[in-house]
């Protein structure tokens, strides 16, 4: 499931600055991650931002925690 959540993330130089985007629109990755962060439930985000799908949220939520899944070397 990541996968096909991953692939509604779309990253366009065009874009955004570049940034990763939901679907080709621009709402960034980084707004949504934003409302989250600030209390909004997922019901709130979508209201918030009436083009967005419940799944949307889920790729976004998707798409940052493998930004930030590293591999740690201890040296």
């Amino acid at each position: 499931m990541p996968t096909e959540l991953l692939a509604r993330i779309t990253i366009n130089s065009a874009q955004a600055g570049g940034k990763p985007c939901i679907r080709g629109m621009r709402i960034r990755v980084q707004d949504v991650l934003d409302l989250l962060s600030n209390g909004l439930s997922s019901e709130q985000v979508l209201k918030e931002m009436p083009d967005l799908e419940l799944d949307d949220i889920r790729a976004a939520l998707a798409y940052a925690s493998r930004a930030v899944n590293h591999e740690v070397i201890v040296v």
